[in-house]
């Protein structure tokens, strides 16, 4: 492949992870008896619900602490979040919507060619880590982006931030 040609990469973004609060006790046992799309997990002390639009899977403690995952995109997870919290005020809940914060991002990027993962960490030391026992990939971390990118040999490369 030639230094001097260019090619586009495409950077699709696969899950954003939030997480908000709904200043208010939740009685687990009453969303899982008149909730839509939940699972209840006695044992953990948590309920898991899924919304069909947006694709959204949200973890509800009793305290009122939701985390959702599963949204392409901020804008997608704060409509997913704001539509759960709604369909838990319409079970008989006081939730005010609060605390509203994106605590992970996870994006796919495919390389056009393939990476040789010991030279890359030798060249990279201080930044990239490599244990082929241990895992697959080079695990390259950004301090400043707070962002850690899974190098695989194959080119293919995941960025958690």
């Amino acid at each position: 492949m030639d230094a001097d040609s260019d090619v586009a990469l495409d950077i699709l973004i696969t899950n954003v992870v939030c997480v908000f609060r709904t200043r208010c006790h939740l009685n687990l046992r009453k969303i899982a008896l008149e909730g839509a799309n939940v699972i209840y997990k006695r044992d953990v002390g948590k309920v898991l619900m899924k919304l069909r639009k947006p694709r959204i899977t949200a973890t509800i403690w009793s305290s009122g602490k939701v985390i959702c995952t599963g949204a392409t995109s901020e804008e997608e997870a704060k409509f997913g979040a704001r539509r759960l919290a709604r369909s838990l005020q319409k079970l008989g809940f006081q939730v005010i919507f609060t605390d509203f914060k994106v605590v992970n991002v996870l994006a796919v990027c495919n390389m056009p060619f393939e990476i040789r993962l010991p030279e890359f960490t030798k060249n990279n030391r201080p930044h990239a880590s490599y244990a082929p026992e241990l895992h697959p990939a080079v695990c390259y971390r950004i301090k400043t982006l707070r962002a850690t990118l899974q190098i695989f040999s194959t080119g293919s490369i995941t960025v958690t931030g």
